[in-house]
C-alpha cells in the first residue's frame, strides 16, 4: 500500500501553503511515500499569537481525523506546533511537528541554533518552547523581521530582512546555524545560507524527512 505524508497549514494561507509544497518537492521520490500538503480553512490568516495557536488546535484535529484513513504520518507546519501532544495522543500514526523537528536537524549542525522569527511577540513563545524541550543552552537567540505572514511574498524585501537578521544572529548572538522560524520563509533557505555562509534549516523539510526516515524504518520492522 502507498504511504502518504500529510502536511497541513493550519492557516487558511493558500500562498503559504504552495510555499510549503514547493519547499517539500525535493523529497518527493520514485517509490517513496505520497507527500500531500492541505490548508486549514478554519484557520486564521496566519498564525502570529498564542491565541491563533490554542485556536487551530480542535479544527487541525479534525481535519486529521477526516485525512487519517488514508494517511500514514502528519506533520504540522506551523513552527509552534500547535495541538501537537493533542494529535500524537488522538491519531494512530507519527505526527511531526515542524519546530521540534527543526530544533533537531539543527543541532547536527552546529552547537548554537538561532530562530528568525517573523514578529518580535512571537520570541517569548518560541522561548518557552526551546526551554521546555531543555534546549535553552543551545539558544543563541531569537530575532524577528518584522513581517507578518502576509506579508512574506514580498521577496525582496523579506530576503534583505532575513540576511540582516540572520547576519545579526551569526555576528552578535553567535549562532553557527539557523532556524526559519516561519512556514512561510521556506522559498528563502537556500538564498539566506548563501547569503550569510552558515547553514540555515527549513523546519518545514526537517519534519518532512524525518516522517519519511521513520516510515521507511517501520515498513522494515
Amino acid at each position: 500500500m502507498t504511504q502518504r505524508i500529510l502536511v497541513v497549514n493550519p492557516n487558511s494561507n493558500e500562498r503559504v501553503t504552495g510555499e510549503i509544497d514547493a519547499a517539500v518537492a525535493c523529497l518527493r521520490i520514485p517509490n517513496g511515500p505520497v507527500i500531500d500538503c492541505a490548508t486549514l480553512a478554519e484557520g486564521p490568516p496566519g498564525i502570529e499569537t498564542q491565541v491563533h495557536v490554542d485556536t487551530v488546535v480542535e479544527p487541525l484535529l479534525r481535519l486529521a481525523q477526516r485525512e487519517s484513513n488514508g494517511t500514514s504520518a502528519l506533520v504540522i507546519a506551523c513552527f509552534s506546533d500547535p495541538g501537537l501532544h493533542s494529535l500524537r495522543e488522538a491519531l494512530d500514526m507519527p505526527v511531526f511537528g515542524i519546530a521540534e523537528s527543526g530544533f533537531s536537524l539543527a543541532l547536527t549542525k552546529g552547537d548554537r541554533f538561532g530562530i528568525i522569527s517573523i514578529l518580535r511577540r512571537s520570541i517569548p513563545r518560541h522561548r518557552r518552547y526551546v526551554a521546555s524541550l531543555g534546549l535553552g543552552a543551545r539558544l543563541a537567540g531569537d530575532r524577528a523581521i518584522e513581517m507578518g505572514v502576509s506579508a512574506l511574498g514580498q521577496a525582496d524585501l523579506v530576503l534583505a530582512r532575513l540576511v540582516e537578521v540572520g547576519g545579526q544572529l551569526k555576528k552578535e548572538d553567535g549562532a553557527d546555524v539557523l532556524l526559519l522560524g516561519c512556514a512561510g520563509m521556506a522559498r528563502y533557505r537556500k538564498a539566506l545560507q548563501d547569503r550569510l555562509g552558515i547553514p540555515v534549516v527549513d523546519p518545514v523539510q526537517a519534519a518532512v524527512g524525518l516522517a519519511q526516515l521513520t516510515l521507511q524504518l517501520e515498513a522494515q520492522a
